[in-house]
């Protein structure tokens, strides 16, 4: 249960997750997909706007904030810097690589390891980085064989300008795959309340300890509907919907990290709000069966 009458909650009601067994963050996290242009295409709306909203976030004790070259393309990353750049020491800054952009917004798939190469150096300029904490392979490329892809990550990890390696959209199989050849700290794969297709994975990967990071995390289908079983937990709860969705994942698995976007602040303070949401065990198991 929350208290709605009281300030503005803090992140690190969410408890933390040690990203790689050594980069500690609040299990809330933001992501910055919604920071550009309609479907993470073209300049932001309010660039001052979105700055405020990745300070505010940092303010609440956020201390994962997601993004990837291809939001933009390069508008969020360099968002991000402008708006943290120097880092306070315990924000983590993960982004993603392989993809581009087509002229009309179209998500094309590259994973040539000449690409990934200078989408990492492209991103370190942007985000004012010396070194990116977590980089994911935004998609696997199959006309590329994945332990190219996988091993153009791993290089630049020895070199020193990616400190973990992560996943995006993949499966179990692909996950073992990528371990054969470099330590895979994360995994993000779309998962919600209502798009449970990645249940193993998020099973496989608490057992390994490895993150899962649920992109599109407030989804809720049908379940906000009235008389429906979402509205009614919210009400017992004092919570908002939204909320509960959140509370839902945090309480799923210790090591799911939500990582709800916005670019309005007090949406951003409801979202954080939600670490403080405890569910009982009779709500938890009606929303597992609510899907």
């Amino acid at each position: 249960m929350t208290d709605t009458t009281a300030g503005p909650r803090t992140a690190e009601g969410a408890g933390t997750f040690a990203i790689g067994g050594d980069l500690p963050v609040a299990r809330l996290g933001f992501g910055s997909m919604q920071l550009p242009g309609r479907n993470a295409f073209g300049p932001s709306r309010d660039p001052e706007g979105a700055r405020a909203v990745l300070r505010r976030a940092v303010e609440l004790g956020v201390t994962l904030i997601d993004t990837a070259d291809a939001y933009g393309p390069e508008v969020a990353e360099q968002l991000i810097g402008e708006a943290l750049a120097p880092y306070r020491p315990d924000v983590v800054v993960a982004t993603k690589g392989g993809f581009v952009r087509g002229r009309r917004g179209e998500w094309i798939v590259d994973g040539r390891p000449e690409h990934l190469r200078a989408a990492v150096q492209g991103s370190l300029r942007r985000l004012r980085l010396e070194r990116i904490d977590l980089y994911q392979l935004h998609r696997i490329d199959h006309r590329v064989p994945l332990d190219e892809q996988v091993g153009a990550l791993a290089a630049m990890r020895a070199e020193g300008l990616i400190r973990h390696v992560g996943l995006s959209e993949v499966g179990v199989d692909e996950l073992r795959a990528a371990q054969r050849i470099v330590p895979i700290a994360t995994v993000q794969n779309r998962y919600n309340l209502v798009e449970r297709a990645s249940e193993d994975l998020v099973r496989v990967t608490a057992e390994l300890g490895t993150g899962f990071i649920p992109w599109f995390p407030l989804a809720t289908g049908g379940l906000t509907q009235a008389g429906g079983a979402l509205g009614a937990i919210a009400d017992r709860a004092g919570a908002t919907p939204s909320q509960v969705a959140l509370a839902w994942l945090l309480q799923h698995s210790p090591n799911v990290l939500p990582i709800p976007g916005t670019s309005s602040v007090p949406h951003l303070e409801e979202n954080v709000a939600a670490g403080t949401v405890h569910l009982s065990p009779a709500d938890v198991a009606l929303l597992d069966g609510a899907a």
